[in-house]
């Protein structure tokens, strides 16, 4: 199992989202706004089995490569969204139409996003074990 910083972290859960062909993934770094963790990773998909199937693959993956559990696993009775609680990096997998109604960018307007180019490459060692 790798040992490796949250940003890293947080990135390789960006990759595996995308790997996943999850829409509009963002990273917030909250690390200056916020005592509950340091990343959040957010992304849309366009049904509940997407939403679904993109957090199962990722609990998945995480346990697999890094031994890591969620310490909160959340969601709704519909399935509209998920919530991953690493206690460093908060996943959030939201149907779109919640993504826009939740609007958890415009909330956390006041972090910093990573851009996909810097998560993309701070990520890209690990791009072959997340196939």
């Amino acid at each position: 199992m790798t040992e490796i910083n949250s940003n890293k972290f947080a990135s390789v859960i960006a990759r595996m989202m995308d790997n996943k062909l999850a829409k509009d993934i963002v990273i917030l770094d909250i690390s200056n706004v916020s005592i509950m963790a340091d990343y959040f990773v957010i992304c849309s998909a366009e049904t509940t089995t997407q939403v679904r199937a993109l957090s199962s693959s990722i609990r998945e993956k995480v346990k697999e490569l890094f031994g890591r559990i969620p310490a909160g696993d959340e969601s709704d009775a519909r399935n509209r969204w998920n919530l991953l609680d690493y206690g460093d990096v908060i996943v959030h997998v939201l149907h779109r139409e919640e993504r826009e109604f939740y609007a958890i960018e415009k909330f956390w307007s006041h972090a910093c996003t990573i851009d996909e180019e810097t998560w993309m490459k701070e990520s890209e060692d690990m791009k072959d074990q997340l196939r």
